[in-house]
């Protein structure tokens, strides 16, 4: 469409058929409603009406808890916060030390190294002086000497003795650790909204957080947890983690709804093993570090090793704040507006299918659906005398459109105006009896089958009236009466233009000739297909010229060209 300021004044909308059917119209509406109720359960039960904001957040834990234990070597040892919290572990962690192994008064010096660590030697020729490794305790002095009575391995210098116990106690030393408590401080702020919260809620008292404790069933909100039961939650065994230790993830979610009277932000806490418990299935399970304890025993610097195995806590937040916003209603509204054509789809689906006839199917499939061909092509439309349908063909520059072979087929449809006018010649009298004559051609074309074709250079026109050899339809008695009838054809020209004059001369046989085209295509397509041209066969367009034939013998052949209506004739 050539874009015109006047265009913008126009408006375009898309053709409906309407389908008069209770069945089809029930369908609808149910489909409809099923897909309505869907949408509304969703928006609520999604909140899609609201406008959306993710939490930022802080977190800090104190641990409390005192415990005592006593180790071989080194006597009763009390354990505080101190003492157990470890070295700092990261953001919105905490670390307890619930199991350990000792080394005591360990002093600078040299000593064998510990096998499987050390190389086992035979003399210092196999010890290198200053070598060391990633599994070293030390540094090599070059020297071989007797580790047992069973090996030598070769000397290091180092803190000595060498810790040689790698396994660590059963049960765990601090297995009383499961009843520190920690207390952990939320705070959250959703930036959109504006809207700030921790999880010390406002109406907890100084006096309530001194005795409460987290239960899910009885206290679900209560910031201060019990160790044991946070591993509880986790569905582990607290005894059996703190042998080796562990991580264990403490989530807090935060699923706030800002709106007016529904308005609810609570914290909800949930919580998991993050690592890998079975040692069968890791090379290093747990969770260990050493730490140092130093004193001076006669002028000489010692230390006293440990192996602290124990849990790490991580804090994680997650949450996402929702407050209503006309804007998003309007867009969810939009984009569920689609869903509404599954029910268009479904139903033309059913419509295809077996449940409805052929005929049905076919007459909604014409009222729904119109073709329209591409103009650079060319689609006629051919009719055989020994078949009983249309065919559709794209017309060719090379191939005889008798052997071209047909887009699509279909079903002969007839012109109702036609049949009252052949009704009407009846009724005049007219004998159809009488069987014309049509001579064969002495040069008969190889795609011609009745014999009364006559030779084209024309690809379009090599066309005759036959599939399979056989009679020729000129020779039928009702061409003669329907196609070249003069007062037949006299009264098809009145009927069209009342005040013409029937005189006979060049004018008259240009006219007789045309209406005799459009009567053959009344006759034998009926109402062809829409976007195509009908071809008269080349033995009726001849016979046709015999009958009504130009003074100068000259002829303009076929124009393929749109035809509007089934009486637009091809050929002049």
């Amino acid at each position: 469409m050539p874009c015109k300021l006047l265009n913008l004044c126009e408006y375009e909308t898309h053709k409906l058929v309407r389908i008069q059917s209770a069945r089809l119209g029930s369908l609808k509406w149910t489909f409809n409603g099923v897909i309505l109720m869907f949408i509304c359960i969703l928006m609520f039960w999604n909140k899609e009406y609201q406008e959306h904001d993710y939490v930022v957040s802080s977190v800090t834990a104190k641990v409390k808890g005192v415990a005592m234990t006593s180790l071989p070597d080194v006597g009763d040892i009390v354990w505080d916060v101190v003492d157990y919290s470890g070295p700092s572990q990261g953001k919105n962690s905490f670390f307890v030390v619930t199991n350990v192994i000792v080394t005591k008064n360990q002093r600078q010096g040299k000593c064998p190294e510990v096998p499987p660590y050390g190389k086992v030697c035979w003399t210092d020729k196999d010890c290198v002086k200053g070598f060391w490794d990633q599994n070293s305790h030390g540094v090599q002095t070059g020297a071989c000497v007797k580790f047992d009575v069973k090996q030598k391995t070769c000397e290091v210098s180092t803190w000595c003795p060498i810790e040689t116990k790698k396994t660590p106690p059963k049960p765990a030393l601090l297995a009383s650790a499961e009843n520190f408590t920690v207390l952990i401080k939320n705070n959250i702020r959703f930036p959109n909204f504006n809207f700030i919260r921790r999880n010390i809620l406002p109406e907890m008292t100084d006096s309530y957080l001194k005795h409460c404790q987290f239960n899910r069933r009885t206290d679900p909100w209560c910031p201060i947890f019990r160790l044991g039961d946070i591993v509880q939650e986790a569905r582990e065994n607290f005894s059996e983690m703190a042998v080796e230790g562990g991580v264990i993830g403490i989530q807090i979610k935060w699923d706030c709804n800002l709106d007016g009277f529904l308005r609810n932000c609570l914290p909800k806490y949930s919580f998991r093993r993050l690592d890998e418990k079975e040692s069968n299935r890791t090379l290093y399970p747990g969770l260990n570090f050493r730490f140092a304890r130093y004193q001076t025993e006669k002028g000489v610097g010692e230390r006293t090793l440990f192996k602290a195995f124990g849990i790490r806590f991580d804090v994680m937040v997650f949450g996402k704040a929702g407050k209503f916003s006309i804007i998003q209603l309007i867009i969810y509204i939009g984009s569920t507006l689609s869903y509404y054509a599954l029910t268009t789809l479904f139903i033309d689906w059913l419509i295809g299918t077996s449940c409805f006839s052929k005929e049905a199917r076919q007459n909604y499939s014409e009222k729904k659906v119109e073709s329209v061909q591409d103009r650079q092509q060319c689609i006629l439309c051919v009719s055989f005398v020994d078949e009983n349908h249309i065919r559709v063909v794209k017309r060719s520059h090379r191939k005889s459109l008798q052997q071209v072979k047909p887009m699509s087929v279909h079903p002969f449809k007839d012109d109702i105006r036609h049949l009252s006018a052949m009704a009407g010649v009846l009724q005049k009298g007219h004998s159809i009896d009488k069987q014309p004559q049509a001579l064969p051609r002495p040069s008969r074309p190889a795609w011609c089958l009745c014999g009364c074709c006559l030779p084209s250079t024309h690809p379009q026109e090599q066309l005759c009236c036959r599939m399979n050899r056989g009679r020729c339809i000129t020779t039928s008695s009702l061409f003669e009466q329907l196609v070249l009838s003069r007062p037949l054809l006299e009264a098809v020209l009145l009927y069209r233009e009342p005040l013409c004059e029937l005189t006979e001369g060049e004018q008259w046989t240009t006219a007789m000739r045309h209406c005799a085209y459009n009567q053959y295509i009344t006759w034998r397509f009926g109402a062809p297909p829409r976007e195509s041209l009908p071809v008269i066969p080349s033995c009726s367009v001849w016979r046709i010229r015999e009958e009504y034939s130009s003074q100068d013998g000259e002829y303009t052949g076929m124009r393929p060209r749109r035809t509007t209506s089934p009486q637009s004739s091809p050929n002049t």
